[in-house]
């Protein structure tokens, strides 16, 4: 099981925005260079949290990339979510409906992870000592 690269930036971008302790937005490439990455990948990346609600985008000489208010509330699932989609990791391929012993255990799997990820927000970790 993995996560992509894209919900790795994602999910440090949310942070570094929450972390900046500055009322006017954040341009892209300020966010592409702390995380050394490409302005134009981190772009489509912020597109789908800006689609999502969870960063507002400001054009312009002065533009760039803010968290929405109550972002506090914004869980490290809403954004997995925002990145990944909300498919299931696993897919029975067999023809054994809903009662299939295999999908039973990986979804109870998955529904274990998935909370753990839903109580975590990135406001939990902005106020402990963090490097990201």
């Amino acid at each position: 099981m993995k996560y992509s690269k894209a919900t790795n930036y994602a999910l440090h971008t949310m942070l570094h925005l929450a972390m900046s302790n500055t009322t006017k937005p954040v341009g892209v490439q300020t966010l592409a260079e702390q995380q050394q990455v490409s302005p134009t990948y981190l772009s489509k990346i912020l597109t789908k949290l800006v689609k999502e609600g969870m960063v507002t985008s400001v054009s312009g000489a002065n533009g760039g990339y803010s968290l929405v208010h109550g972002w506090e509330s914004i869980s490290f699932l809403d954004i997995i979510y925002a990145i990944e989609g909300k498919s299931s990791l696993f897919e029975c391929h067999f023809n054994h409906g809903p009662e299939c012993l295999i999908q039973k255990v990986m979804l109870r799997a998955e529904e274990k992870m998935e909370e753990e990820l839903r109580n975590q927000t990135i406001a939990d970790l902005v106020n402990k000592e963090t490097t990201f």
